[in-house]
């Protein structure tokens, strides 16, 4: 989608602005980009947790990473109109985005609680702790470089999929016995 439009630059352009309401084919990548990516996260947090958790646990890390996906859908339907910042469908799209990642810093996080559980999940503990910290690191990047602050960004989006992908790839291996509780 970058590739269409000529003055969208990878490094300073926000990720949203290729959904913008004057981007072309905006109503695909904001269908694939957002509202289809971010309806798969939110039915992924209910299997994740379904086979995650032992016994009856904190209820925050399903709600956290579904929640995420259902705000990062939201960022989908409503595409940013960056030329009127106070425009409604900007205002909404930014909720959506904003809110998308501190529902994912919510769920992410509580994770590795719920994690401790299980002898199999434990191990699962670091690495996706560490892919949280890192998305918090980078999401400061515009601080130290204001000239490309959108690679910060593309950045943060990376460790958050990665954390999706990593525990994807945990849930996808474990096996039945994998659910017996840590002694």
């Amino acid at each position: 989608m970058s590739s269409i439009r000529t003055e969208y630059s990878m490094l300073t352009k926000a990720i949203s602005e290729l959904g913008s309401v004057d981007a072309p084919n905006k109503h695909i990548w904001n269908f694939i980009g957002y509202f289809f990516t971010g309806i798969l996260i939110a039915f992924y947090s209910i299997g994740l947790y379904k086979n995650v958790t032992v016994n009856k646990s904190s209820q925050l890390p399903l709600y956290g990473i579904l929640l995420s996906g259902i705000f990062m859908s939201i960022s989908g339907i409503f595409a940013g109109d960056f030329d009127n910042p106070q425009s409604t469908t900007m205002v909404i799209h930014t909720i959506g985005s904003i809110g998308s990642y501190i529902f994912f810093l919510i769920g992410a996080f509580t994770y590795s609680k719920v994690m401790s559980q299980t002898e199999y999940w434990k191990s699962a503990k670091k690495p996706t702790l560490f892919f949280t910290i890192l998305t918090i690191v980078f999401g400061t990047w515009f601080i130290a470089f204001p000239n490309i602050p959108a690679l910060g960004q593309r950045i943060v989006f990376l460790f958050y999929f990665l954390w999706i992908f990593y525990t994807g790839i945990k849930l996808y291996r474990q096996p039945k016995k994998a659910r017996l509780l840590v002694k």
